[in-house]
């Protein structure tokens, strides 16, 4: 979906389709220069990190696995509920591997310091995690990300996978949702 679509329901556009791309591709040569000569599983967290994670595995120029977990401390809601639940376990046993948790956005970093945790705890060789997008003025759970696209502002954004009750997801653009659409 073009941004002309939705124009009347976004405040600004922070970042094209085209700076987006361009983004991943920079992501995806750090990642291949940290894990060269290793066999590497990406964890793409559901729903939102379809988009990245689909992006960021053909940006690679070397074979990834792939599978998919799908967590949730939001429910429908725009603020998180401070309760993580698993909706969606991983198919693959992970003990011994090199896993790279990708997700669109960090947000308070609850559900992704959760998720570490829980990956940890099934003795994998290493679990890191790569995100396009993180906000630092809304952290409240320490995380430690490797791969970061952009720190940005802490405003209800939508696009690229990010949604507001599962709209806006497939918007190429990322931007701000005005107000008026969650208040």
């Amino acid at each position: 979906m073009d941004t002309a679509s939705v124009e009347k329901d976004l405040v600004n556009i922070l970042f094209t389709e085209e700076e987006i791309q361009a983004k991943i591709q920079e992501l995806a040569r750090q990642i291949e220069r940290d894990y060269e000569g290793r066999e590497l599983l990406i964890v793409g967290v559901l729903k939102g990190a379809v988009m990245v994670m689909a992006d960021l595995a053909r940006a690679l120029d070397r074979h990834v696995e792939m599978d998919w977990m799908a967590v949730s401390s939001y429910g429908s809601g725009t603020k998180s509920s401070g309760v993580v639940r698993i909706l969606k376990d991983l198919d693959t046993d992970i003990s011994g591997r090199d896993v790279l948790i990708v997700d669109e956005i960090i947000d308070t970093g609850l559900t992704l310091s959760w998720l570490v945790s829980n990956l940890a705890s099934r003795r994998p060789a290493s679990v890191e995690i790569a995100t396009l997008f993180r906000k630092p003025e809304a952290q409240t759970m320490p995380v430690s990300v490797k791969y970061v696209g952009w720190d940005i502002p802490n405003e209800f954004v939508v696009g690229y996978g990010l949604d507001y009750k599962e709209r806006y997801r497939n918007l190429r653009s990322v931007g701000t949702l005005a107000p008026h659409i969650y208040s």
